[in-house]
């Protein structure tokens, strides 16, 4: 179930890398915050689906590469066109930092909690005609996405990771080091229950909205 099938990745000729963050959907170890809620065992099956429709955006996204930085093994859920590899040891930050450090850019990085996101909405974070930088700002005061004309690691370092005022302190780092900045549409992050129902409602075509209704009308 997806809103952009499953065919051919498009040619992203001279389009920048789009980099995604993940963590492996393995039950207790992610969508903690969906429990009790839902069971352990759903709440990954949630991140699972969550993160194959963000792969499906990307594969509809025309780019140079996709890749992802993944926090665990692969599994049967990881399409074909996704290249993989390990996130580094160290606190969010220096994991952002070194993903833009290891790829370069241009490249747009997002994250696997937002199945809302749209191959449009990605495809307008990888053109930096006209600005240095893309910022995505999450509702949760976090980021969704943060695009780089030039990569610099050091914008992310020491940046304070999951709270209020994330998303903040990381616009301010871009504007202080003299880049120009756009922004994306503001995103729900789903991290609880009443996340998982607004981007549900939000996304209908999406595996994540057909799986949380699914767990729904078994919860009745």
């Amino acid at each position: 179930m997806s809103g952009y099938g499953s065919g051919p990745t498009l040619d992203g000729g001279d389009a920048g890398t789009l980099i995604v963050i993940a963590k492996a959907p393995v039950p207790g170890r992610v969508k903690t915050r969906l429990t009790p809620h839902f069971t352990p065992q759903e709440a990954a099956a949630l991140a699972r689906a969550a993160l194959q429709d963000t792969l499906d955006a990307v594969l509809a996204t025309p780019a140079r590469r996709r890749v992802l930085h993944l926090r665990g093994a692969p599994g049967n859920w990881l399409p074909e066109g996704i290249e993989v590899v390990p996130q580094c040891a160290g606190g969010l930050d220096v994991r952002l930092a070194a993903a833009f450090a290891r790829d370069g850019g241009p490249a747009l990085l997002i994250g696997m909690d937002t199945p809302q996101v749209t191959p449009e909405l990605l495809a307008r974070g990888l053109d930096f005609a006209g600005t240095d930088s893309w910022f995505g700002p999450a509702l949760d005061g976090g980021f969704w996405a943060l695009g780089l004309a030039e990569p610099d690691p050091a914008l992310l370092l020491g940046v304070p990771m999951s709270v209020p005022h994330t998303g903040a302190v990381q616009r301010r780092r871009l504007s202080a080091s003299g880049r120009t900045v756009r922004d994306l549409p503001a995103l729900r992050d789903v991290d609880t229950p009443d996340d998982a129902a607004q981007v549900a409602a939000s996304a209908p075509g999406t595996r994540f909205a057909a799986l949380y209704a699914e767990l729904c009308a078994a919860l009745r």
